[in-house]
Formats: structure tokens, C-alpha cells, sequence
């Protein structure tokens, strides 16, 4: 029998140290317990600006490669060649792939612009990441065996479907001529030869 004015005592439990240390390990996201996988995945998502900076690089090694291994057969007027915009460009892609990693990695993020109505929460539409690169590999493939007027109808033509047009009746006529003016203004105007493919007798 419990004496008449003396409060009853709770019982505690007796495991209180293991639950409080098994607390605190999966709050600081020790190794082995389940906050480490979220964690990864924050730090990933805080910092996805870094993949930005790889596809630079990549884009800026692969621009000078291109133009460091190009082949001119035209003679170059003046100091500006054919290789010079190409290289100018190669390296610029590669500064700012370096600068934009090493802000991110210091704790830099881009803000979005007050007047953007965009969903930071949503997450990133890899479908059209992938069409679009997609696109851009098919062309660097075929630009060699069908000639860039039919290799840029077929980038100009990916990239607006990617991007999200299904006018199937007019994209393809503007991809055509989008390509045809290109491989004129540089072929014919600028003097840089682009690939003709079939179609060289013709144009």
C-alpha cells in the first residue's frame, strides 16, 4: 500500500542510455545508420550545379580536341583562322566549368529570378536531359557520312521534339532550312568547309 500523501513514482525505463544513444546516431547520420542515405542525397541535390560544370568541361575538351586536330586546307587570311573561334571557345568552356565548381564547392548557388514561377521541389526532367544529348552525339556521328545539311536537319529536328514541339508537318521543313542556311553561311560565306555528304554535288 502506497502512505496516504506521498506521491506515486513513475516507473522508468531502464534501457534509457541505448535509446538515447541510438537517437543521437541516427540524428548525426553516423555510418551504417539510415540518415546516411537522405544525407547523400541533400548534399548531392544542394550541390547539383557541379553537374553543370562536368558537362562544360567535357563540352570544352571535346571543342578543342575538334579544333586542335582539325584538318585546313584553305589558306588562312590574317591572323584568324579557322581554328582560332574553336579554340577561343574550347577554352572559355573549360574556364568557367572550373570557376562555376570550385563557387559551388565554396557554397555558391544560383537563385532563381523573382518573376520565374519554377518549383525548386520538382525534380529535374532527365528525359529531356538525355533526348537532348542524345541528339547532339547522332549528329556528331552522322555529320561525317550524310554531310551536315542532313545532319543538322536531324539536330534541329531532335532538339525541337526534345524540347517538347510535335508539329510534325512544319518542324522538319524549318530543321532543312535552318541547316541549309548554316552549311551556307559558313561553308560558302565564312570559308569554313563543312561536310557536304551526299548532297556536295548539289550544293
Amino acid at each position: 500500500m502506497t502512505p496516504i500523501g506521498t506521491p506515486e513514482t513513475p516507473n522508468k525505463p531502464e534501457a534509457t542510455g541505448v535509446s538515447g544513444t541510438s537517437g543521437v546516431a541516427a540524428a548525426s547520420g553516423a555510418p551504417g545508420t539510415p540518415g546516411t542515405g537522405p544525407g547523400a542525397r541533400s548534399w548531392l541535390r544542394e550541390h547539383s550545379e557541379i553537374g553543370v560544370g562536368l558537362l562544360l568541361l567535357v563540352l570544352g575538351v571535346l571543342v578543342l580536341t575538334d579544333a586542335l586536330t582539325m584538318n585546313v586546307d584553305i589558306a588562312q587570311r590574317g591572323p584568324v583562322g579557322p581554328k582560332t573561334v574553336p579554340i577561343v571557345v574550347g577554352i572559355a568552356l573549360v574556364v568557367v566549368a572550373v570557376l562555376l565548381t570550385l563557387d559551388v564547392l565554396r557554397g555558391g548557388r544560383g537563385e532563381a529570378e523573382g518573376g520565374e514561377d519554377i518549383d525548386l521541389a520538382e525534380p529535374s526532367d532527365w528525359r529531356t536531359v538525355l533526348l537532348l544529348a542524345g541528339v547532339f552525339l547522332g549528329n556528331a556521328v552522322l555529320i561525317g557520312p550524310l554531310g551536315f545539311p542532313i545532319s543538322g536537319a536531324l539536330l534541329f529536328w531532335g532538339s525541337a521534339y526534345a524540347l517538347g514541339s510535335r508539329h510534325h508537318d512544319r518542324d522538319p521543313l524549318i530543321a532543312a532550312g535552318l541547316a541549309l542556311i548554316t552549311f551556307f553561311v559558313f561553308n560558302n560565306l565564312l570559308g569554313v568547309p563543312l561536310p557536304g555528304g551526299p548532297l556536295m554535288g548539289v550544293l
